[in-house]
Parts: C-alpha cells; structure tokens; sequence
C-alpha cells in the first residue's frame, strides 16, 4: 500500500495563509522559522485528511470551509507570536550560524 497520497487538508489552508499574510510581512525571518510555525499551528489544529483535493473541494461546504480558515488564521496567528518569543532566543534562526 502506498499512503504517500494521504494528506491534511489542514496543512494546505496553513500554507496559503502563511504564503499569502504572513510571509510578505515578515521578510526578516527564515525558512526554518516559517517551517516552525507552520508544525507549531498543524498541532493545534485538528486533522482532516483526504486523498485528493478535488475530494475536499467537492465535498466542503463554504460555510464549513469559511470556519475552517478562521481557525488556520487563529493557530497560525498565535504560532507567530510563540515561536518569536519562544524560539528565537540566542538568534536560533540566525543565518551565519
């Protein structure tokens, strides 16, 4: 069995988010700060896994997918905030490290 096609639908709407609001407006910070907030926001999320996106597309409600985002906003917003006062002492993302 190949599950390689199993996914979060979660981690799709973290993404977007952090793609298209935090990302432009956080240019100081590294990748590994992103990927960290990003893991820190999906474990505060509930999971919603599916095989194709087309599934979740299909079967998604706009109502049931509009609070959906406003949880990703939410989680991600707060992961923002802890892990830049959590783990970024000693300039853990520093880039000449």
């Amino acid at each position: 069995m190949d599950a390689s096609s199993i996914h979060n639908y979660y981690e799709h709407l973290v993404i977007d988010y952090m793609q298209s609001e935090i990302i432009p407006n956080a240019k100081d910070e590294s990748s590994d700060f992103f990927l960290d907030v990003a893991c820190y926001a999906l474990s505060k999320l509930p999971a919603r896994y599916m095989r194709h996106e087309i599934d979740m597309a299909f079967y998604l409600e706009s109502k049931e997918r509009g609070k959906m985002m406003n949880q990703v906003k939410k989680e991600v917003d707060k992961a923002v905030k802890y892990i830049s006062k959590n783990f970024n002492k000693n300039n853990r993302y520093d880039m000449d490290e």
